[in-house]
């Protein structure tokens, strides 16, 4: 993917980090929905597509991965 639409894409934290630095942070793309560390934004993202998104929140939602 183009570096530049990762960099005008607009990120954004869970409203629970409490303005930790310590997160994610997502983006909607023409591709999918971007993925990044919130501490090195610079660095690598990724990428789901819709489909592996929603399966992915809904899996979350269900409490089927340990987010302590």
């Amino acid at each position: 993917m183009n570096r530049q639409v990762c960099v005008n894409a607009v990120w954004r934290k869970s409203s629970r980090s409490n303005g930790s630095s310590n997160c994610v942070e997502v983006a909607g793309l023409r591709s999918g929905i971007g993925i990044r560390d919130s501490k090195a934004s610079a660095e690598l993202v990724l990428i789901l597509g819709l489909d592996h998104w929603r399966t992915f929140i809904t899996a979350v939602k269900a409490g089927e991965h340990d987010l302590s």
